[in-house]
């Protein structure tokens, strides 16, 4: 098995690997499972439970998924304005990161006052907690082009918006990727808080219930839910940035 080989393999080795002993713990240990339900316990509530884990995960990935394009939309633009201009990063990054200090769980709430319950709350949520990180690539990698790349370009008779659009956007595709991946599981959590207190659909509010009701192993399988829908949308921003970004990925890493 060659280098390669075993990159693709290791995590699903891994995987497989903290089940048996999660398993092993629990059978062994003789957990309670309304304290920590085994993987096998687990498994019995997802197909048990198989509907309306189906029905309540759609709601939740539909509402991440509008919250989350909200947020590259607005953290593209937003990216694009702080790393275009020095005035625009000096006044407008401190006050960002100012607010992406804030706890985004304290504004749902709010949201419930302006938007009721139901899945506004939710969708707002997941673009707040997510387009921060989308916003900083982006302005990261326009605001690290090379001086001695622009002068070059500026003497052919490029203008400054041509340097930006032409070569500085291309340039941040790499910083661009590697925030969507961290972003869509930002947005899943935000989703799935706000669910958790304005929502009467969706994982987060299938975990209160399945909670409320002592039903840890329908508790637990909603939390794989979510990990496995985060992971494949992971997966996909990964296989997508290999097809447009392979010029930056030299070596074995092509």
């Amino acid at each position: 098995m060659n280098d390669r080989q075993l990159q693709r393999w290791a995590p699903w080795v891994l995987l497989v690997g903290l089940v048996l002993l999660w398993q092993a713990v629990c059978s062994l240990g003789n957990v309670s499972e309304f304290i920590f339900p085994s993987p096998a316990r687990i498994g019995e509530q997802l197909v048990e439970f198989r509907g309306e884990i189906a029905r309540h995960a759609w709601r939740t990935f539909w509402v991440t998924m509008v919250g989350f394009g909200l947020s590259i939309a607005v953290g593209v633009i937003l990216g694009f304005i702080i790393g275009s201009s020095r005035l625009a990063y000096a006044a407008l990054y401190p006050v960002m990161t100012a607010f992406n200090a804030l706890p985004k769980a304290a504004f749902v709430p709010i949201l419930v006052v302006w938007l009721g319950i139901g899945a506004g709350p939710a969708i707002l949520t997941a673009f707040l907690i997510s387009f921060f990180p989308i916003m900083v690539n982006i302005a990261t990698g326009l605001a690290t082009l090379e001086p001695e790349l622009e002068d070059v370009l500026r003497v052919l008779g490029a203008r400054r918006l041509d340097v930006l659009i032409k070569v500085g956007l291309p340039r941040s595709l790499p910083y661009f990727f590697a925030s969507l991946k961290v972003a869509i599981t930002l947005a899943f959590v935000g989703t799935t808080v706000s669910e958790m207190t304005a929502a009467n659909e969706g994982i987060g509010y299938l975990l209160v219930s399945a909670g409320s009701a002592m039903q840890m192993g329908l508790a637990f399988g909603g939390l794989v839910v979510i990990g496995a829908m985060a992971m494949l949308m992971y997966e996909l921003f990964s296989l997508v940035e290999k097809r447009t970004t392979g010029w930056a990925h030299r070596g074995a890493h092509a």
